[in-house]
């Protein structure tokens, strides 16, 4: 897929805006503040059925009644995403759907600055990033993982109220005893995959011999499902205390060592954008050989933060992709 234009109207604060993209490389120039990242959110959401860092209506311009999204593409079709301050809708094909059609989907890189700072970022951080990657990579990740929270939403209501019992969440521990297994297999998986690649991508980039690699921590390693929903039921009460439920995969974490070492603290600033530069290119490189398709690249004002030597990595890197850069600055 190829973006050949663009095409917003009340999003945030652009009330009109139209950006005509190159087959390569484009480039969105402008000051800080000035929406640059609303044109990445846009593409984002066309190409993957939602924001990645806010809800609908905190992107409508503040004032209007509705926002929408016009993307052409270079075979000539075109795909297009209302929001009317209610309902969110897609329009694909002449067909409207209040979801993005899993055939309309489309894998996409995305780069923002604080993607540079996820090793020290808090637990929750990691996790939504990795979650973002699988879900490009796994089709059916995206959809367990909204069950998962689905659930453990309702049973988090449930521990909330003055009257409850363990019968009353026997239910919803069967979800996410079951979609947490599923969750917790599929992440062993991709991070094995992903530690496969990351010391050599590493060298590519470094150029020397450290060993980088991803700790994959979860209380449901090696759990069944049978085992999984006995620690919900045997936690039942010290959940109703505490008003929320204090096992599952939502507190799973991803933790970085850099040669045997955690590199929150040991790795430098430079290693660790290293290692972030490593962790796309890998990223890229599976959605490539797992879909058969070239990911879009979205590139978020991150070349301000990287020295000479990373930028041309990261140029060397995507040169076959399309790619869409913001920056404040000629590049």
């Amino acid at each position: 897929m190829i973006i050949k234009s663009i095409k917003l109207t009340n999003f945030r604060n652009h009330a009109q805006y139209f950006l005509e993209c190159q087959d390569k490389t484009s480039l969105i120039l402008g000051e800080n503040g000035c929406g640059k990242t609303s044109v990445l959110e846009a593409i984002y959401i066309l190409t993957r059925g939602k924001s990645f860092r806010a809800t609908d209506p905190e992107i409508l311009k503040h004032g209007t009644e509705f926002y929408r999204i016009e993307l052409v593409y270079e075979n000539g079709e075109s795909a297009a995403a209302t929001y009317d301050g209610k309902t969110k809708t897609f329009h694909i094909l002449d067909k409207k759907t209040k979801r993005l059609p899993l055939k309309s989907k489309y894998p996409v890189v995305l780069f923002l600055p604080s993607d540079l700072n996820l090793i020290s970022h808090a637990p929750s951080r990691r996790r939504d990033y990795f979650d973002r990657i699988f879900s490009e990579l796994d089709e059916n990740y995206s959809v367990n993982l909204s069950k998962y929270k689905k659930a453990l939403k309702q049973r988090n209501e449930i521990l909330k109220q003055d009257h409850n019992s363990s019968d009353s969440v026997f239910s919803w521990n069967l979800l996410l005893a079951k979609y947490g297994t599923l969750l917790c297999q599929t992440r062993q998986q991709l991070i094995r995959k992903i530690n496969l690649e990351l010391t050599p991508t590493y060298y590519s980039i470094a150029k020397n011999s450290d060993q980088i690699e991803i700790i994959y921590q979860s209380d449901s390693l090696e759990q069944s499902e049978q085992k999984y929903l006995a620690t919900l039921e045997q936690n039942f009460a010290r959940d109703q205390i505490l008003g929320h439920t204090s096992f599952g995969i939502h507190r799973d974490d991803y933790i970085f060592e850099f040669n045997g070492k955690l590199a929150d603290g040991s790795a430098s600033r430079g290693e660790t954008r290293s290692i972030i530069l490593a962790l796309k290119f890998i990223e890229a490189k599976l959605i490539e050989t797992n879909l058969r398709l070239k990911p879009l690249i979205l590139l978020d004002d991150v070349f301000s933060e990287l020295d000479t030597t990373r930028r041309q990595c990261l140029v060397d890197n995507f040169k076959d992709n399309q790619v869409i850069i913001t920056s404040v600055e000629e590049i």
